[in-house]
């Protein structure tokens, strides 16, 4: 009888496995990270999307409380004709916003305002535009709008556009 001539294999795994498990760990992983940072660019951009709105709706609201002087004379400040004219830049008060500390560095408000084309003769009704534009933290450019109607009269409702 011979001792030795019968080897026992040792338990274990070989080289070649334990690379394979490491591959597929470091995919799962650059995949799970890929698919986190979409995840969050997307989730900014919801925020964003809710913080416009949010502003854009305080600055209606705040033209529905001044008079026809005060909202007309943004007409008179305002060249629509021109198309290098931005509008009229509005101050975001980024104190009300205190979720978003970052927002008046991202976020920009213009305003634009022009005579309604049936109301050109009297000059009692114009149209204003609201425009907030900014950049995600993925560099993308966005931009949302509000128009509403202004008469001599008074605010009539707003729409996004």
């Amino acid at each position: 009888m011979q001792f030795g001539s019968h080897r026992k294999k040792k338990a274990g795994f070989t080289i070649f496995e334990v690379a394979m498990a490491a591959a597929v760990m470091a995919m799962a992983i650059s995949t799970s990270l890929l698919v986190m940072g979409r995840g969050f660019a997307s989730l900014d951009s919801a925020r964003c999307i809710s913080y416009a709105s949010q502003i854009m709706q305080s600055e209606m609201e705040k033209m529905r409380l001044s008079d026809w002087h005060t909202v007309s004379a943004v007409y008179e400040r305002h060249d629509p004709t021109n198309p290098t004219d931005l509008g009229e830049a509005v101050t975001i008060t980024s104190s009300l916003y205190t979720g978003a500390g970052d927002l008046g560095s991202r976020m920009t408000l213009r305003r634009f305002a022009r005579v309604v084309p049936a109301h050109v003769a009297d000059g009692e009704m114009i149209e204003v535009t609201l425009r907030i534009t900014w950049t995600t933290f993925d560099r993308r450019t966005i931009t949302r709008s509000y128009v509403t109607y202004y008469a001599k009269d008074g605010l009539y409702d707003y729409f996004a556009a």
